[in-house]
């Protein structure tokens, strides 16, 4: 049997595991939750494209002359242009700002050291003072958009009900010049014809992301000089520390441009899941959500996520994937016993999907 084929077994054995540690006393089988996101004939890349016409960011204009011959002349190029959401947007409590006073811009980042990698990011310059400090924001998943941040969190604006777009009174472009990013390459808008291109650890994601500030800063000298803050949530909390260290490491350096880095910030970060998931049935408990034999039963499934975790860590790819579906039986678990209870939510959110990530495309 060889090596695929073992992940593969290992992935069933672990799932089997977890779910039959997780069935109720009852001995109603616990289903695995799926996806209820509609199945996308779509293609990531072909969507993406889609939106590079529509911003008048072909392909091609994101590519650099290449000597006959060599292929893997680094790209390094930035396209951007002016967008104009706000034209769609009405007006907020305070008055809304009119596009000619805002700086909105959408673009892509033709990644070197790729073979065919392009960043995708959108730019909001502040509604303030263009001295303000510029923030990166980073979702994570891995794999989420960062446009759920932008429409649905902190962004200049909200998609209303009717799907139009509204003013966010508090909108992180109310004090900062924000940039979203979607990231890693395959995130988003940000895709690759080559499968070569996909990251899979934080050096090769810091490093892109790296590359980016500073085709973005020579795009905008002008922001440079301002304070610089790195901030995202969830998965981010593995991106954000080594992204940090990564312009650490090149302001050191003088590699390029300065990057005038003050400090970063993580929302509800995921840092470790070994140790983390295992809270959930402490603040479950300590919360009066589920009982003493529920929380006895739930945490059966604790050894098997260490263990998965443990693995994913050292072999990747399919084993992570079994990871991931194995320490979010914890989470489910509880979800189906108490339902849709969720602090701080006016509406209800009734998925009960395994995937954190909204179709953005």
């Amino acid at each position: 049997m060889g090596p695929t084929r073992q992940c593969h077994s290992l992935l069933l054995i672990l799932l089997a595991a977890a779910a039959a540690a997780a069935s109720p006393e009852d001995g109603t089988p616990l289903r695995l939750p799926v996806s209820e996101r509609p199945v996308y004939t779509q293609l990531p890349r072909s969507a993406a494209a889609d939106l590079i016409r529509a911003l008048n960011l072909q392909p091609r204009d994101a590519s650099v002359s290449r000597r006959d011959g060599d292929e893997d002349v680094p790209a390094g190029t930035l396209v951007e242009r002016p967008i104009n959401l706000a034209s769609m947007a009405t007006g907020s409590a305070g008055g809304a700002p009119s596009v000619g006073d805002l700086g909105h811009h959408a673009g892509y980042y033709r990644l070197p050291n790729t073979h065919d990698a392009r960043m995708f990011y959108l730019f909001f310059e502040s509604r303030g003072s263009k001295d303000d400090p510029v923030v990166i924001w980073l979702t994570g998943g891995p794999g989420c958009s960062s446009e759920l941040a932008l429409f649905y969190e902190n962004g200049p604006f909200h998609i209303a009900d009717n799907m139009s777009l509204v003013w966010n009174d508090f909108g992180w472009d109310q004090e900062s010049n924000l940039i979203y990013v979607d990231q890693p390459t395959g995130t988003g808008f940000s895709y690759s014809s080559d499968s070569r291109d996909i990251r899979h650890n934080e050096a090769n994601i810091s490093n892109d992301l790296y590359d980016f500030l500073q085709a973005f800063f020579i795009e905008h000298p002008t922001f440079a000089k301002n304070d610089f803050y790195i901030t995202g949530e969830s998965y981010a909390g593995h991106y954000i520390p080594a992204f940090a260290s990564r312009v650490y490491t090149g302001n050191k350096n003088n590699d390029g441009v300065h990057i005038n880095l003050k400090g970063f910030a993580i929302g509800n970060g995921l840092t470790d899941p070994a140790i983390q998931y295992k809270a959930y049935t402490d603040y479950s408990l300590d919360m009066g959500l589920i009982t003493k034999s529920q929380f006895n039963r739930i945490n059966k499934i604790v050894p098997t996520c260490e263990f998965a975790t443990k693995f994913c860590g050292t072999s990747g790819t399919v084993s992570c994937l079994g990871a991931y579906f194995v320490c979010n039986l914890i989470f489910s678990s509880i979800k189906m016993i108490i339902g849709n209870k969720n602090v701080g939510w006016n509406t209800k959110y009734t998925t009960n999907s395994f995937f954190q990530c909204f179709e953005m495309s």
